[in-house]
């Protein structure tokens, strides 16, 4: 067996620290930056580390974080193996956790690293999206956001106008009747700071609900391409799913063909209960891990709301699950949504293979 580089990196903003190690001898730490010039004589680096020891095989690790997948995409183009770790996966002793530092962090992804290339141990790693699905979810991420800023701004106004001693009409919130309302209250309904503030948040709402359109628009022309027509065609068969929730489910959950079973989706997703089990106990369990991307998990809880508003076999067996527990509700949800998962995995999973099937073809 040839000699490995090992390198396992605590990757910041503006700075990486990483501790280099040549099989099992004793690591050395090295700091960089994170700006193209300073990855670039990263990776020159560890190259002439290699060619000094005569390394056969150099492998990378750091934890995923808001630098994306970039760092491993150049790594990878550099020939350098790298994985990107999980860090809900990285077990950590109470005492790591009161003594952390980067140089401790560093050392506790080599020592993953080292576990997983010279015992086989099972490495924390995430899986990495090809560069299309990265870009699509963008748009689709930044339409959810988009949302939650609207839903933002509507409790403040609500509470500017509990502030100023004001009732709202009877009329359903959000309706065109409430939105006069709130235009004339914002003319001559209040004192001039509040009248002004509320003008101001109302501007801003019709903003955000205007962009919210266009982002609708773009994607629904997103789900009418090629990648995308069947599969979102399939999982919009089942009432309560819309455009928004496929696209949702389908770029978050990226290669449906890499989970073998619905536990794996369910695990995934974050809708299976926690365990604890020790000795001679029994095996607690508790609430849902709520791991994974909650995107996905509120989509889909949207989805089952409507659909026990529509689907009478869906009414049925949340009602049947209440019935057993009625003190927990939300469990008999958790467990629709669940149901609604795994339904939408089988479906897309068909799809995205005929996809595939068509374009070897063409």
């Amino acid at each position: 067996m040839g000699k490995f580089i090992m390198v396992g990196c605590d990757l910041h903003d503006k700075s990486m620290l990483l501790k280099i190690a040549v099989d099992r001898g004793v690591p050395s730490m090295r700091t960089w930056g994170t700006d193209r010039g300073a990855r670039q004589a990263m990776m020159a680096d560890l190259r002439r580390r290699a060619a000094e020891v005569g390394a056969t095989r150099m492998v990378f690790a750091y934890e995923a974080c808001g630098f994306g997948f970039r760092l491993h995409d150049e790594l990878t183009a550099a020939g350098i193996e790298c994985y990107v770790l999980a860090p809900s996966k990285m077990e950590r002793s109470v005492k790591h956790r009161k003594r952390k530092t980067d140089e401790r962090d560093a050392q506790a992804i080599l020592d993953h690293l080292r576990s997983f290339l010279l015992a086989g141990v099972e490495l924390p790693s995430v899986w990495i999206p090809d560069v299309q699905t990265r870009d699509d979810r963008e748009i689709v991420r930044q339409r959810l956001a988009t949302a939650e800023d609207g839903s933002a701004i509507k409790t403040r106004v609500r509470w500017l106008l509990k502030r100023s001693g004001i009732e709202s009409p009877s009329a359903e919130a959000w309706t065109c009747t409430y939105w006069c309302w709130l235009h004339d209250l914002a003319e001559r309904g209040l004192p001039a700071g509040a009248a002004q503030a509320l003008r101001s948040l109302l501007r801003h709402l019709d903003w955000l609900l205007a962009e919210m359109e266009r982002l609708d628009a773009q994607v629904l022309s997103l789900s009418r391409t090629d990648r995308y027509r069947g599969p979102v065609a399939a999982l919009m068969r089942h009432k309560g799913v819309g455009v928004l929730t496929a696209m949702v489910y389908l770029t978050e959950m990226g290669d449906l063909s890499r989970f073998r079973n619905r536990r794996q989706v369910a695990s995934f997703l974050g809708l299976v209960p926690s365990s604890y089990e020790t000795g001679q106990g029994d095996d607690h369990k508790g609430h849902i891990t709520h791991q994974g991307p909650q995107r996905v998990r509120k989509v889909l809880c949207q989805a089952v709301w409507s659909r026990l508003r529509t689907v009478e076999s869906e009414r049925i067996s949340y009602d049947r699950l209440v019935a057993r527990n009625p003190k927990h509700k939300k469990v008999a949800v958790v467990a629709r949504m669940r149901t609604l998962a795994v339904r939408l995995w089988h479906e897309g999973l068909a799809a995205q293979e005929a996809t595939k099937a068509q374009v070897a073809v063409a």
